[in-house]
């Protein structure tokens, strides 16, 4: 007969397997598909100065990001758990180096990143004339208060709230969205490629004034792989993925070759339609490419694209976050609330009330949140560094447990991913050696917080 404390436990709601692989691949992809593609071109063009090295860029970019997913796909296929990253951190080196990946995501990483996306999808929305009022403020008690925030804290409790009622509900929106959003995007890269003006030659063009040299093309690869960033979150929600030794390799390597192709399409469609000069000019090049061949209707086309893009983004964004706090919780390091499960919904739904608070808190204090994710630039190129090795620890400390999936090319894949991670950290760190160091402390003083959970766990196992 079981004790009280084990039927306690046996009876626990948890987290449901309502994901199928239509769904885990439009997290991929939905997640990775921002604003980035929409916006970096100009960047990497006033980096390189020429198409060709552009394309360099993002192949070299899509290929490392490829690997990246390649090495996830055999880890999260290994260890099908909520929380992702943070299980291949603790498993392969301890409980308090998992714990400070935990915690440099709860606390900078994904809210800062919620509260972007929502700004991002305010100002897009703002270039609409009917919605210009945004910038102005409705209150100032004691700091001043915009429509426009209004609208990102709606949009954040919104999508928490979708994601607060089930995965599955959080999982179809992403994949109805998903298939706008590419269906969008094909439609741009159609109408540049029909542009009566466009210019083949425009791909041997070049820009002067580009950086140039060695730090030009990190720069441009930097943005490139700003542009890639994502793929890791679909590991996150492993717990609730079906068949996930199955689904989950699948959903990543077909989700990450699917944006690549979408991005490369893109970036051809606007340098057939602008040459090189015109796009690092360009605050929103492929806004400009298609407002050029349509005028103002297909300008909006762009900023409605965006729009989507952003809110698919925010959806998957809000749905790997709340399930690190959770996993963490879980192991008895964090608050115990972080590891409720909702009895009827079978969501973390306290760990995404509290993300949603934390990503409101940011979105109030304004321009401030912009200099707390710029910390987390350092960060997470770090923790992918330690995540992506963490599959040699287990290739040669387990080499007999089950793998599901193995990745193609072992070692040298994962190896070339954690070395690009290693140099592009290099690269983040002294490019900006304040923030990078500010980054540091806030992993840092993450270990005194593990500590006293550590006691306290002791404790309540005495």
């Amino acid at each position: 007969m079981l004790q009280p404390a084990q039927r306690s436990a046996s009876t626990r709601p948890e987290l449901a397997r309502d994901l199928g692989v239509s769904h885990a691949s439009a997290v991929v992809v939905g997640t990775i598909i921002g604003s980035g593609i929409f916006l970096v071109p100009a960047e990497m063009m006033q980096s390189v100065g020429s198409a060709k090295l552009v394309y360099l860029a993002w192949l070299a970019g899509g290929l490392l990001s490829f690997f990246g997913a390649l090495t996830y796909a055999e880890l999260g296929a290994m260890k099908p758990q909520a929380g992702g990253e943070y299980v291949y951190v603790r498993d392969a080196y301890g409980p308090l180096a998992g714990f400070l990946y935990a915690w440099t995501w709860f606390v900078i990483a994904k809210p800062a990143s919620i509260a972007t996306v929502t700004i991002g999808l305010v100002r897009i929305l703002g270039t609409f004339s009917v919605f210009a009022f945004f910038s102005k403020d409705i209150f100032t008690v004691p700091f001043a208060v915009s429509y426009g925030q209004l609208v990102a804290i709606t949009a954040t409790v919104l999508i928490s709230l979708l994601n607060y009622i089930g995965i599955k509900k959080a999982g179809e929106f992403q994949l109805v969205f998903t298939v706008l959003k590419v269906a969008i995007i094909l439609g741009i890269v159609v109408i540049g490629f029909g542009y009566s003006s466009g210019a083949w030659s425009n791909f041997a063009g070049s820009y002067s004034a580009a950086k140039g040299g060695i730090a030009g093309f990190m720069a441009a690869l930097v943005a490139a792989l700003w542009a890639y960033d994502g793929w890791n979150d679909l590991n996150m929600v492993a717990g609730e993925v079906r068949q996930p030794e199955r689904n989950i390799p699948i959903a990543l390597i077909l989700g990450v070759a699917t944006v690549g192709a979408l991005y490369m399409l893109v970036n051809a469609a606007v340098q057939y339609v602008l040459p090189a000069s015109a796009i690092a000019a360009s605050p929103r090049p492929a806004s400009d490419a298609i407002g050029l061949v349509l005028g103002s209707f297909g300008a909006s086309i762009v900023s409605a694209g965006m729009a989507i893009s952003m809110l698919v983004t925010l959806n998957g964004t809000t749905m790997s976050g709340a399930r690190v706090p959770f996993a963490v919780a879980r192991d008895r390091y964090f608050f115990s609330a972080l590891a409720e499960v909702h009895p009827r919904f079978h969501t973390p739904s306290m760990a995404i009330i509290v993300q949603a608070v934390l990503a409101i808190i940011l979105l109030l204090l304004g321009g401030n949140f912009r200099q707390l994710f710029s910390l987390a630039i350092f960060t997470e190129w770090l923790f992918y560094m330690i995540a992506g090795s963490t599959i040699f620890v287990f290739r040669t400390r387990d080499p007999q447990a089950a793998r599901p999936y193995r990745v193609w090319g072992y070692p040298i894949v994962p190896v070339l991913f954690v070395i690009a991670s290693a140099v592009l950290l290099y690269y983040t760190f002294t490019d900006n050696l304040r923030n990078s160091a500010l980054g540091t402390l806030v992993i840092l003083a993450g270990a005194p917080v593990f500590y006293a959970f550590a006691r306290q766990r002791r404790v309540g196992a005495s």
